[in-house]
């Protein structure tokens, strides 16, 4: 219900949201955790569909939310450990050279997925062995968490089911002047992302 009332509808929070103040994890990805520097909320559309009439066409609000990527910009170590990170799970979801890459890497996450790792084995007769392998583990949950102007844990934007579409290259150069350390950018995308406090459920404001 709409609050109509003057003194309820005053802000509770005067405090500004800074770019600087977050953390952002991802289980999948250790070492790029570690070294972030950037990460952002990606933009959300749902679009519209037009209601026809005799006079002007009706806007209406449309029926799909469309997600924008999720960016995300680290550090590189100079073992390349964290770049080696997303550069080996995109080939395994890629298989550039052979199909058992993609079992490669669903056999790194047995940990996290320890009744997804492979596929079912069925010995009846007469039924097929071996069925298609559950592609759980080649996906991630990721959490960006914005932090307060204390730098305490405040919201956490839960992402669902990450997965890498590109991996920005890397650039050598012996004319620079000064060190400028390597960088680069992951783009993925994922399945939904939800809001929520601290430890909370993830809940949607209304208003």
């Amino acid at each position: 219900m709409t609050t109509v009332n003057t003194l309820s509808r005053q802000p509770t929070k005067l405090d500004y949201a800074s770019p600087t103040q977050f953390k952002f994890s991802i289980l999948k990805l250790p070492k790029v955790e570690y070294f972030c520097t950037s990460a952002n909320i990606p933009g959300v559309n749902l679009g519209s569909a037009d209601m026809p009439t005799p006079l002007k066409d009706i806007p209406t609000p449309g029926t799909k939310l469309s997600y924008g990527d999720l960016e995300v910009t680290f550090m590189v170590d100079e073992n390349l450990e964290n770049y080696r990170e997303i550069h080996g799970w995109l080939t395994g979801l890629g298989t550039p050279k052979d199909h058992k890459e993609f079992k490669t890497l669903v056999d790194a996450a047995k940990d996290r997925f320890p009744t997804q790792g492979s596929s079912d084995i069925v010995a009846d007769a007469g039924k097929v062995v071996g069925g298609p392998m559950p592609i759980g583990p080649a996906y991630s949950d990721a959490t960006l968490n914005v932090l307060t102007s204390k730098n305490n844990a405040n919201i956490e934007v839960r992402f669902s089911d990450i997965f890498p579409i590109s991996l920005s290259g890397l650039t050598f150069s012996q004319q620079a002047t000064d060190v400028d350390y390597l960088t680069a950018s992951v783009t993925m995308k994922y399945r939904i992302y939800e809001f929520a406090e601290k430890g909370r459920t993830a809940t949607v404001t209304t208003s």
